[in-house]
């Protein structure tokens, strides 16, 4: 969620769009809500998924097309991108939820140390200690992000790159056999829907990375093949709407497959099905035959650029919203509360860009004139 692309691509914009407001319609289904926001946000957890997803593509992509022009990578020039992007809203945020205990939608915390090393999605007790619980993804992608550049490099001094697509599938089949472990070695035992379940389905299955490769990896296939496989890339610029109606059918297929998220079925395949349907509709968001390439949105463009502050912040901002309004005897479960909710959120999102990462953004160009 935290992507930028040198080429601008406004295919992604609206992927990136969608994902946050499928995310921001799940996660305010734990605040005072309307009736038909349950229903409609119910498979919004499957936003991350999708951003999981353009992620492995668009990081990959840009790795893959430097060691194709250059042969190598500057692990040194991607990681202080990487860090002026990602870490001064970051740590803004979380000194928001530390020093400002009005900023918290829930009670507790995890411990600061499990934050600063993006180790949180490990051992999160949800239950318990929900507060700012969304940064599991965070820590994903940002073990992603340390490891991925390290892993290319190294393979690509080999004669092994060219096996990097069998060795993406099986990272994906160790994150299913892990699933399927865990399973059936904790969760058998549990009364499906109790809380001691869930708990322990958000600890094991949910939250860790190894369980949670899926997405990423499809996205790293894709730019992999877009990148080397020629006949592929003619594919999918050739059949960008046929993609597109595939990727949608298969997402429906998956959320039925998904229907108890917390299911043995949903928790072995379903991220899996989930992470290919939104591989295939990424796939057609850069198809130069898609109407997603062809079609250009402000309104998605700017969503797109504001995604990942809206991510970091919009917890605490709802909550916060709701909080002061409550105050004023405005219905917090009411449709005027939702849009103002939904404002502030996109505010949040504009103070960030303004007050962060556009100022971050000139540093990190200054260091990077230099260095090269």
């Amino acid at each position: 969620m935290t992507e930028e692309p040198s080429e601008r691509l406004y295919g992604l914009d609206h992927l990136r769009a969608a994902a946050i407001i499928l995310v921001l319609m799940y996660h305010y289904r734990a605040f005072e809500h309307p009736l038909w926001i349950y229903s409609v946000g119910r498979f919004g957890w499957t936003g991350v998924d999708l951003f999981f997803v353009l992620s492995g593509f668009l990081i990959s992509g840009q790795l893959f097309k430097e060691i194709d022009t250059k042969g190598s990578l500057r692990l040194k020039t991607f990681y202080i991108k990487r860090f002026f992007r990602i870490i001064p809203p970051y740590l803004f945020t979380l000194f928001l939820y530390f020093a400002i205990p009005l900023f918290r939608e829930r009670e507790a915390l995890s411990p600061l140390w499990k934050f600063l090393t993006f180790t949180q999605n490990y051992g999160l007790n949800v239950i318990d200690r929900g507060t700012f619980s969304h940064a599991w993804s965070l820590c994903i992608e940002e073990q992603f992000y340390l490891i991925l550049p390290v892993l290319l490099l190294i393979t690509a001094k080999t004669r092994h790159f060219k096996y990097l697509p069998l060795l993406i599938i099986v990272v994906i089949t160790f994150s299913i056999m892990s699933r399927l472990i865990i399973w059936n070695e904790y969760m058998t035992t549990l009364k499906s829907g109790s809380l001691d379940f869930w708990r322990l389905w958000y600890m094991k299955i949910y939250y860790p990375t190894h369980t949670r490769l899926d997405g990423l990896s499809i996205g790293v296939l894709i730019g992999y093949l877009m990148q080397y496989s020629s006949g592929f890339k003619k594919w999918v610029h050739e059949n960008g709407n046929m993609i597109f109606l595939g990727g949608v059918l298969l997402l429906g297929i998956s959320f039925w497959v998904c229907d108890d998220q917390a299911s043995e079925r949903a928790s072995l395949f379903g991220f899996t099905i989930v992470a290919v349907s939104y591989g295939m509709i990424v796939m057609s968001a850069v198809s130069k035959s898609s109407f997603l390439y062809q079609s250009k949105s402000y309104i998605t463009s700017q969503l797109a650029a504001l995604s990942y502050a809206v991510y970091l912040s919009h917890k605490g901002i709802i909550h916060m919203t709701q909080a002061v309004l409550e105050r004023f005897d405005i219905q917090a479960s009411g449709h005027i509360s939702l849009v103002l909710c939904l404002l502030a959120c996109i505010t949040g999102g504009i103070l960030y860009r303004f007050l962060l990462e556009i100022p971050f953004s000139r540093i990190k160009f200054r260091i990077l004139k230099r260095e090269n």
